[in-house]
């Protein structure tokens, strides 16, 4: 049964308060192991691993040299942070992929939440946020849903700058996972980000999302970098391992990604089929490692 990101993280409200889990880091238990040097940092998504708790996926992270756990709420981040990891992105809080700022009725609740979500991350020490452009809707054109998309995020965008603070928002693929999603090509997002004309807006440029949409990934980055501010990882098809069961060569991708001075982070969110979860993960990041 294939889950989804939205199903997955409504099943992760208590996953941390599971089990008493007691972590008592020796300078040998949280010394990272050393990689591959490259430009980029390594993130995972919290989500994919709903079957373990939030500390153990801190200490394995911490064990093979991952720097940040992401797409966490703000109580989950001090966790993460008591690893000594950070989190290379916050969500939304609360996270709604399908509602977003292509709707004009939604600004003001959106505004509110942000607002209110911004200090806090802001607080500790967390450098961007996600947020999600909305669901196309009858009668709404490309053109007007940007138009909202840019009025509904002008003061919250100015709100983040204030702050120190990114919002970046995620290109999702309409064709299988998130049908009807808006930023579903990476020259909307674009124009999205030229339209608001800020440094702190950027894109996160999920590479599984947009190999499914448009393709031509590297081309697509290399041209595009100065509006990217994160990436994302899934195999096509299926959004399981980025190994050799997949259709996408993703040494050569990060191999792209570290020739451009991308100093950001690359977080691992593909959905493990090993039954051993974290294998799998390692095996990422060591593919991503160049």
């Amino acid at each position: 049964m294939k889950i989804t990101r939205k199903e997955a993280l409504k099943g992760l409200a208590g996953a941390s308060m599971m089990a008493p889990f007691v972590f008592n880091p020796s300078e040998e238990k949280t010394k990272k192991k050393s990689l591959k040097r490259q430009s980029f940092k390594h993130s995972v998504c919290r989500w994919p691993y709903g079957g373990k708790s939030l500390e153990e996926l801190c200490e394995y992270a911490v064990e093979i040299g991952i720097d940040s756990i992401e797409l966490l709420d703000p109580k989950d981040i001090k966790v993460a942070q008591s690893y000594g990891l950070t989190c290379a992105m916050a969500n939304q809080v609360p996270l709604n992929l399908t509602e977003g700022f292509n709707d004009p009725s939604l600004h003001e609740k959106l505004k509110e939440e942000y607002f209110e979500l911004i200090p806090t991350i802001a607080e500790l020490g967390i450098k961007n946020i996600i947020c999600f452009s909305g669901n196309r809707r009858e009668g709404l054109t490309e053109e007007q849903g940007m138009e909202n998309c840019a009025t509904g995020l002008e003061p919250v965008v100015k709100k983040a700058s204030e702050h120190g603070l990114n919002i970046v928002m995620e290109l999702l693929n309409s064709k299988v996972d998130h049908v009807g999603y808006q930023c579903d090509h990476t020259s909307w997002g674009v124009a999205l980000c030229e339209k608001l004309g800020v440094d702190n807006f950027k894109l996160l440029y999920d590479i599984y999302h947009m190999q499914i949409m448009e393709g031509d990934v590297i081309r697509t980055i290399r041209d595009n970098i100065d509006y990217i501010a994160h990436f994302h990882t899934g195999g096509v098809p299926g959004r399981n391992e980025i190994d050799e069961t997949q259709e996408l060569n993703y040494k050569a991708i990060m191999e792209a990604i570290s020739g451009l001075g991308f100093e950001g982070f690359v977080a691992q969110e593909f959905i493990p089929t090993n039954e051993n979860e974290f294998a799998s993960l390692k095996q990422g990041v060591e593919i991503c490692s160049v």
